[in-house]
C-alpha cells in the first residue's frame, strides 16, 4: 500500500494528474492535468521565467522551490530554451506568477494523490 502511495505522489509531481490516473481516479486526473497544464502553458506564452537553483538570493530560492513543483516541465526547461523569461514583455511578471502558482498547485495535487494512495482520503 505504501509503495502505491509513493508512486502516485511521484507520478503526480512529475505530471499533474498522473498520480490520480495511476490510482484509477481518471476524471480527477484529467481535470488536474488540464487546469495546471493550461496554467503553465499560459505562463510560458506570457514570457514567464522558470528560475534555476540560486542559493545566494533568498527570494530566488523561493521562486526555484515553487517552480520545481512543475515537475517534468522544470526538468525540460533546463535542457530546452523554454521558460527563460522575456523581461521586455509587459506580461513577464504575470507569466512568472502563473508558472510559480502552477508549481505550488501541483505540490497540492501530488499530496492529494499520495493521501488517496495511503487510503486516508477517497
Amino acid at each position: 500500500m505504501e509503495k502505491k502511495a509513493l508512486a502516485a505522489g511521484i507520478l503526480g509531481w512529475l505530471v499533474p494528474g498522473l498520480g490520480h490516473v495511476y490510482l484509477g481516479r481518471y476524471w480527477r486526473g484529467v481535470v488536474f492535468f488540464l487546469a495546471i497544464g493550461l496554467m503553465s502553458l499560459m505562463g510560458l506564452v506570457m514570457g514567464g521565467k522558470i528560475y534555476p537553483s540560486q542559493a545566494e538570493n533568498p527570494l530566488t530560492l523561493l521562486a526555484f522551490l515553487s517552480d520545481i513543483g512543475n515537475g517534468l516541465l522544470y526538468v525540460i526547461s533546463r535542457f530546452l530554451p523554454i521558460g527563460s523569461g522575456e523581461m521586455e514583455r509587459l506580461t513577464f511578471e504575470f507569466g512568472t506568477a502563473y508558472l510559480a502558482g502552477a508549481g505550488l498547485l501541483n505540490y497540492l495535487v501530488a499530496l492529494d494523490a499520495w493521501d488517496i494512495g495511503r487510503g486516508k482520503k477517497s
